[in-house]
């Protein structure tokens, strides 16, 4: 059976980002040929709404205005739900990020509908998909069917494949009016603390430090290795607690989970509560002094060293790949 399934796009400082292409990805799956209408919310999002065609939605509804500039989660879910309401899908998908995590439950349970959160991957036998998940810090995975009423789910960034680029593709564009009122919460300032560049979320190349570093100059060379593969920083919670590197770079299960093509983790040792925020790299690689750390157990390439002394030369090794 066919389905129309909506999917939320996401904006940050006026692009789309990677997981709301994925989330097209695995509206196609589940939508069994049917209808992807993707949706766009806050003050200025028409001009993105272009690149959701062309990377697989059939129709993009975009919602502006002034209350919408900041996510909230009271003027976001106003905005999905008149979009709901008015589309009736049987599917809904949300990429699994801070904004995801904290509006998919509120609008299912507006839906009084069921919610399968942070799904890796999609399995597909004819009308029937099974969603998998893992639970347990990544210790085990769980496979949902979805038997009756919406198929809700959020997808974790850098699992599923975005279908490819076609600028070509022609799709409905419009816009709907939505009278945003009665907020409980006001944005009036966003601070950033965390530094440009790579959003760590969905890098694919992530460098992380761990207590090993020393410092928080120590995390200079993993920042140099992380520019040069055009990758992101990230810190274990020691590092963090060590305040050698902000809160907002902490892997892990009271932080970020990541799932880069490349991870390499430097004096890190592998915690359950870290490895629960990166185990699922697709290639790990680990430089530790201690032959016998945790971290090694996860890693598909081991460097026993002093990373004061492996990091200078990785960064030698890059550079000269990347000239010849």
């Amino acid at each position: 059976m066919t389905k129309k399934v909506l999917v939320l796009g996401e904006a940050r400082e006026g692009s789309l980002r990677n997981v709301s292409f994925e989330a097209i990805a695995a509206a196609k799956t589940v939508a069994n040929g049917g209808e992807v209408v993707a949706v766009l919310v806050g003050d200025a999002v028409a001009d993105l709404a272009k690149d959701m065609v062309a990377y697989g939605a059939d129709r993009v509804i975009t919602i502006e205005h002034p209350h919408l500039k900041q996510y909230t989660s009271d003027g976001y879910s106003q905005a999905l739900m008149a979009v709901i309401e008015q589309e009736k899908p049987e599917g809904i998908v949300f990429g699994h990020t801070a904004l995801g995590k904290d509006l998919s439950p509120k609008i299912a349970s507006k839906l009084q509908a069921g919610l399968v959160s942070d799904v890796t991957s999609i399995e597909s036998d004819g009308d029937e998909h099974t969603f998998i998940r893992p639970i347990y810090s990544g210790k085990a995975f769980e496979k949902i069917k979805i038997k009756d009423g919406v198929t809700f789910f959020t997808v974790r960034p850098n699992n599923i494949a975005p279908l490819e680029q076609d600028t070509s593709r022609a799709g409905d564009i419009s816009s709907l009016a939505v009278d945003i009122t009665n907020l409980r919460t006001i944005i009036k300032e966003v601070v950033r603390k965390s530094t440009d560049g790579v959003d760590l979320s969905e890098a694919k190349v992530v460098v992380a430090g761990g207590r090993g570093v020393k410092s928080s100059e120590g995390f200079e060379p993993l920042q140099q290795l992380a520019d040069l593969l055009g990758g992101a920083i990230g810190a274990s919670r020691g590092a963090c607690d060590a305040d050698y590197c902000d809160y907002s770079l902490q892997i892990g299960q009271t932080g970020k989970v990541v799932t880069p093509d490349l991870y390499i983790a430097a004096g890190i040792s592998g915690a359950i509560q870290h490895l629960a925020g990166m185990s699922n790299s697709k290639v790990i690689v680990a430089i530790n002094k201690d032959p016998e750390a945790n971290i090694f157990n996860v890693a598909d390439y081991g460097i026993v060293g002093d990373l004061f002394e492996v990091m200078p030369l990785l960064i030698e090794e890059f550079k000269k790949i990347k000239q010849s």
